[in-house]
């Protein structure tokens, strides 16, 4: 058939986010076979307790084809492939940022909390971003101007104005050094909220943040594929975010919040 004609190639945020969940969902139904037989390929990358499985890599093959097919101009930016051009089309300026299995450990150790998460991006930031629940069936979703919703419906974030009733969401790192100190935060932010929970998948902490689920999430030592389809949901969803800065050896990271509580809780979780 020879390659689509450049009009398919124009950078509109609904169209690249009906691709983005084609996308999300064609590795999903991949791992949700893989998670019925046992793991294969697992081996280690930043520590011993930082796994990546065949199942990782074969769920990032799956997006990468598929948006290969349609988008040979953009560029992809995932977690176990690195950045890379998708074909040798036209430059578009389009960059794809992947997670393809966001939670492996959960993954691996049978756990049903896991997702996929596939956004876009251009020079003015993220495009659209899905994040497909697999294991719950449930496609969280957002375009750069556009309403974030569950699938299909509009969700909308905690109007917590309190933090001593705020349910908090955050993750720690896989270093047992970093985990330490991180584990000092939380003994001190323990006392000034309702209390903490760590479920282990960034992008479906943030997604949560966003409907409502948790009332606030931070977390250091994130990496691009981590946020960038999460981060776009929350903004849409009305959830202020901002920074953590890299301080005495703690990675940089995020705080998501409503806007009454975000400033108060950047301040017990660090600078």
């Amino acid at each position: 058939m020879g390659r689509p004609p450049p009009a398919r190639l124009v950078s509109d945020p609904e169209e690249l986010l009906r691709l983005a969940h084609d996308a999300a969902h064609a590795a999903g139904a991949l791992l949700l076979d893989a998670a019925l037989r046992p793991a294969e390929g697992v081996r280690a990358k930043s520590t011993e307790t930082d796994l990546v499985s065949e199942a990782d890599l074969a769920a990032e093959r799956a997006i990468r084809e598929l948006l290969a097919e349609q988008r040979p101009g953009d560029t992809l930016l995932g977690e176990e492939g690195g950045e890379l051009r998708l074909g040798d089309g036209e430059p578009t300026g389009v960059r794809w940022v992947v997670d393809p299995l966001d939670g492996t450990i959960n993954f691996l150790f049978g756990i049903p909390q896991w997702c996929v998460s596939v956004a876009c991006e251009d020079e003015r930031g993220t495009l659209a971003g899905v994040v497909y629940d697999a294991p719950r069936g449930e496609t969280f979703a957002a375009a750069r101007d556009g309403e974030p919703t569950l699938d299909g419906e509009p969700i909308a974030a905690s109007r917590s104005d309190h933090l001593g009733r705020a349910m908090i969401a955050t993750g720690f790192a896989y270093d047992s050094a970093l985990r330490e100190r991180q584990a000092q935060v939380v003994v001190g932010l323990l006392p000034n909220v309702r209390d903490v929970r760590r479920f282990g998948a960034a992008a479906i902490d943030l997604c949560w943040t966003a409907c409502g689920r948790v009332d606030a999430y931070y977390e250091r030592g994130l990496n691009s594929w981590d946020l960038a389809a999460g981060a776009l949901i929350c903004e849409r969803a009305g959830v202020a975010l901002r920074g953590l800065r890299a301080v005495d050896g703690l990675p940089c990271g995020v705080v998501a919040a409503p806007p009454a509580i975000v400033d108060e809780l950047h301040a017990l979780v660090g600078p």
